[in-house]
């Protein structure tokens, strides 16, 4: 492995003169400049971070783990993550849990599966010094990852850490619900159903609470017949989709765009178009919203944003300015207007 030296000697210069030119540091002749990163570039010297971090106390780097990376919100969020962290300098580590792939939804409450492969991934970015650690959730719920005591910065995106010492950055779905239904009550629906995703997940249970506070700022009695959970299941939600029509409701909120197209294959079985004879609105906005027939209306998750305000929490930690950070962020979805809701 070529060494800061050789480039040194090569180019007779001192060797702290070269450190200087890889780490930018001015006062160094363009001449120089030039002459010592051709010889890094011909000599294919690469700088031991390792090393560099034992030294500095800092290696520069951010260790980020996700869940899965394969969950569909996943990938904004570590892309933005990254491309922030790269615009500061730091590089990043990408560990990838996999809990998903390993045991789909089975895992949800079985601590000592989730630790056996999360404790050796949180050893493996200490052991490499990392300077600060953001994880990546697959859906929302209060998460015992980080214990008490953990002394790297960290923060918990797209979900809540049980260490009140990470903060948290989640989509505020309350919110975001309590938008979409305020737009179909303007849209003259005020028969409203809803198809749920798990009845525990805190995304159906903020998504649910927001429903019920439009539904009472409007003067709309609450009608437990109208809401329905399919488990964020295509299949359950078509059946629950025509248990709502037997209550003829005028307009479906579906909790994720997934679950639409169960919706809208039993209003295809039953004749009936999104739009014109029912109005159907969702959440998620994934790439396959603006393919239905007709394109569904949707709320837009705020990934990236999550990944942007993520990376700036840990920043601020990793500089010394925990108090500038609260402890859980909240960030609102956008409504996607398109043709499945129509006026009544």
């Amino acid at each position: 492995m070529v060494t800061l030296k050789e480039i040194a000697r090569e180019c007779k210069v001192s060797p702290t003169t070269v450190s200087n030119i890889l780490n930018g540091k001015p006062k160094v002749s363009e001449e120089t400049r030039q002459r010592v990163l051709e010889a890094v570039d011909k000599m294919g010297y690469r700088p031991n971070y390792i090393a560099q971090g034992l030294r500095n106390q800092k290696t520069r780097t951010i260790g980020i783990i996700a869940e899965d990376i394969a969950q569909f919100s996943t990938p904004e969020i570590l892309d933005e993550i990254m491309s922030c962290s790269e615009e500061k300098g730091y590089r990043t580590i990408v560990k990838n849990l996999r809990l998903y792939a390993r045991w789909s939804d089975s895992w949800y409450e079985k601590e000592s599966w989730y630790h056996s492969i999360l404790d050796p991934t949180l050893k493996e970015l200490e052991s490499l010094r990392v300077d600060g650690i953001i994880y990546i959730a697959g859906h929302a719920r209060m998460i015992h990852c980080f214990p008490e005591g953990f002394h790297t910065p960290a923060v918990m995106a797209y979900a809540f850490s049980d260490n009140k010492r990470v903060p948290s950055v989640a989509i505020d779905d309350k919110s975001s619900s309590a938008d979409m239904i305020r737009y179909l009550i303007s849209k003259g629906h005020r028969r409203i159903g809803v198809i749920g995703g798990r009845e525990d997940n805190i995304h159906t249970q903020q998504r649910l609470l927001g429903y019920q506070e439009v539904l009472f700022e409007n003067k709309i009695l609450f009608n437990p017949a109208w809401v329905r959970y399919a488990n964020w299941d295509k299949n359950r939600a078509y059946l629950a989709a025509r248990e709502l029509l037997k209550e003829e409701v005028t307009a479906i909120f579906c909790m994720s765009d997934q679950m639409t197209g169960g919706v809208y294959l039993c209003l295809d079985e039953t004749g009936l178009r999104a739009g014109k004879d029912i109005a159907v609105a969702s959440f998620d906005n994934q790439s396959v919203a603006e393919y239905f027939l007709p394109g569904l209306t949707t709320m837009e998750l705020p990934l990236r944003k999550i990944g942007s305000v993520s990376a700036d929490f840990l920043l601020k930690q990793m500089e010394g300015m925990e108090g500038e950070i609260p402890e859980k962020t909240l960030i609102p979805c956008r409504l996607i207007e398109r043709e499945s809701v129509h006026v009544i």
